[in-house]
């Protein structure tokens, strides 16, 4: 039998390719560093960090990056069980261009598809995902076929059981239009307990930026928490007990790509943790400033310690 993961996730993963140079753009940069990527597969690894049993759902090429990837997810104690291989597409490569303290270009390169859209039923364990104590998927796994139908079959499957998180991780480029996401993650939203997303996410879901208003909207559609980022005025996260909003932690920027998985991983950590929503939120901002500050995203995600350290000093 399987054992029971803490978190599964499913989704986006490949490899990051960053310019060692920031401040200028890609075609004067002349060093990069190789890095694990992938918004659900980032969310993985951040839970690890915590010590939390973790694996992800996705498909790689057959391909030195798709090795790179299976090395990599278990020097960071993810689980890779789930990982298949679409040997017809190569594994995905992201560029960024780094203008701190808010401007990161992407550039991906996942065509002519994405392995990890190449995901088919065939390829879920559903007794693993019943019994995750989190399931986690994200609005890019809906945006393409077979990977939108997949998802949706492992959301049935799980049925609204345990913590079952949406991360809403609107993407314009994986969609024709903003109504076509709009639909296919409402339908995503009759399936899951937690809504994640920023404001813009927020309006692909629900149809509004206004913060009260989306998290109002998200409720209405029977999830028990709806964390929405705002930006620089913080998160604000509702849920049956009330609202909560706690300011963002401050960070000199080196990167902001790698941010949001690692308030991803750290909700995670606190939702297993038993923590109440304030304390969460507010561990989750600092982890991820933490990130915001460092150049990469998986290889920067924290420890408890070093977040707990990042709130006691208040920076």
């Amino acid at each position: 039998m399987t054992a029971r993961f803490d978190l599964v996730t499913m989704g986006r993963i490949g490899v990051d390719i960053y310019p060692l140079q920031t401040g200028v753009g890609l075609e004067d940069v002349s060093s990069f560093g190789k890095y694990l990527g992938g918004t659900a597969t980032n969310v993985a690894v951040a839970a690890a960090r915590y010590g939390r049993r973790s694996a992800v759902i996705t498909k790689t090429g057959a391909d030195p990056f798709g090795r790179f990837i299976h090395r990599a997810l278990r020097e960071y104690g993810v689980d890779d069980r789930f990982v298949g291989t679409s040997a017809h597409l190569p594994t995905p490569v992201t560029f960024c261009e780094i203008f701190p303290p808010d401007d990161f270009p992407l550039y991906f390169y996942r065509f002519p598809q994405a392995p990890d859209l190449d995901l088919h039923p065939a390829d879920l364990d559903l007794d693993a995902i019943r019994d995750a104590r989190i399931f986690w998927v994200t609005g890019t796994g809906l945006s393409e076929e077979p990977s939108r139908s997949t998802t949706l079959a492992a959301l049935a499957a799980r049925g609204r059981r345990g913590i079952t998180v949406l991360d809403l991780d609107y993407r314009p480029m994986f969609w024709k239009s903003r109504e076509q996401a709009r639909d296919w993650v409402s339908r995503a939203l009759d399936h899951v307990t937690v809504a994640v997303g920023n404001l813009d996410e927020c309006d692909t879901a629900v149809a509004t930026r206004e913060p009260r208003e989306a998290a109002k909207a998200l409720r209405d559609r029977g999830i028990s928490l709806a964390v929405v980022k705002q930006g620089p005025k913080g998160v604000l996260a509702v849920d049956d007990s009330g609202e909560v909003e706690v300011p963002p932690v401050p960070v000199a920027v080196v990167n902001g790509l790698g941010a949001g998985d690692a308030f991803g991983g750290a909700l995670c950590h606190g939702l297993l943790s038993g923590w109440d929503t304030e304390r969460t939120m507010r561990f989750a901002n600092a982890a991820g400033a933490h990130v915001a500050g460092e150049l990469a995203c998986s290889d920067a995600m924290p420890t408890e310690e070093q977040v707990l350290r990042r709130l006691g000093a208040g920076d």
